[in-house]
């Protein structure tokens, strides 16, 4: 099918997370023609979440919750939003941007790049293997079939001990497995899990393979990394789940080699959003930051969305 002709914009948001989101607001507020697009889920990996205690203003609320008020927020400002899948991105010659879906291209002339990040596989034998069959990275989403079973929870930070925690409303045991020898969570997160009595945590500990017949795994081997010692826990097909939060992957494959990015191919980006390519900019879990929160992520929004008002001369500061 032939695409139709280009559809034009002054600005476009690619994402519309926390990031995303909040910059469609305060683009919208500069009156900047801007056009935001996902290809998912409005809120990307923030509806994840089961709760969120640390973002101002609410004590707790549902990641999907939050989600769902920055877009009703944003709906009734009039920002304008649409599903598509991007497939390329170039930097036309008249130094905007264009942008390729299957059935749409679309040119803007400036373009902030707010895609987020994917769960990173924790890279033990079997893991492909038994995703969705044992193997999760969403306890929000998976919890549930969990109900009265042992699991396993992969990771040290924060992201591990918020869903370790919640995943004791459904397992009957949680075991948390941490590579070293302390946390990466801040001591509040620590705190809740260590006082939990369905937890038992392993330090200096990894997964080294889960094994079974294909189809439901019945075997999970640990290594104890101090000694190199492995040891191989067995059980009924089916009766225990693998819940790994091992860190995250930027979405940069759409600029990789449009854009400067680190070694672990985040996008890198100064306080101001601004990339290395005039016009581009990045925000959220996307590009290079010390810090990954919701809050974070918005943050990053509304100075990308400003940075692009000012690169089209909407605003004057």
């Amino acid at each position: 099918m032939a695409q139709s002709s280009e559809i034009k914009h002054d600005l476009i948001i690619l994402g519309a997370g926390p990031a995303g989101l909040t910059a469609s607001i305060y683009a919208n507020r500069a009156a900047v023609d801007t056009l935001t697009l996902e290809q998912g889920n409005y809120g990307g990996q923030m509806n994840l979440t089961h709760e969120l205690d640390n973002y101002p203003g609410f004590s707790a609320i549902s990641g999907a919750d939050l989600s769902a008020k920055m877009h009703e927020h944003a709906e009734k400002l009039g920002c304008k939003f649409s599903f598509d899948i991007i497939q390329s991105i170039e930097k036309s010659e008249d130094e905007g941007f264009r942008l390729k879906s299957s059935l749409q291209t679309y040119k803007c002339r400036s373009l902030i790049i707010a895609t987020g990040a994917t769960p990173r596989p924790a890279g033990f034998a079997g893991e492909e293997t038994y995703t969705g069959h044992g193997v999760s990275y969403c306890v929000t989403c998976d919890g549930f079939f969990f109900k009265d079973k042992l699991c396993y929870v992969l990771g040290g930070g924060n992201s591990a001990c918020l869903e370790a925690d919640f995943l004791t409303r459904f397992a009957k045991k949680v075991i948390m497995i941490v590579r070293k020898d302390h946390f990466r969570a801040t001591a509040s997160h620590v705190k809740k899990v260590t006082k939990n009595p369905k937890i038992e945590v392993l330090y200096d500990t990894s997964v080294t393979e889960l094994t079974g017949d294909g189809t439901l795994a019945s075997g999970i081997m640990l290594r104890n990394n101090r000694t190199g010692e492995t040891t191989t826990e067995t059980y009924d097909p089916g009766s225990f789940g693998v819940f790994v939060f091992t860190g995250f992957i930027p979405n940069s494959s759409l600029v990789t080699g449009l854009v400067k990015t680190n070694d672990n191919n985040e996008i890198i980006a100064s306080e101001t959003m601004t990339t290395s390519v005039p016009g581009l900019f990045a925000a959220g879990d996307v590009r290079e930051k010390p810090v990954r929160q919701v809050i974070t992520a918005a943050s990053d929004g509304a100075t990308a969305a400003t940075s692009a008002a000012l690169y089209l001369g909407n605003l004057v500061i």
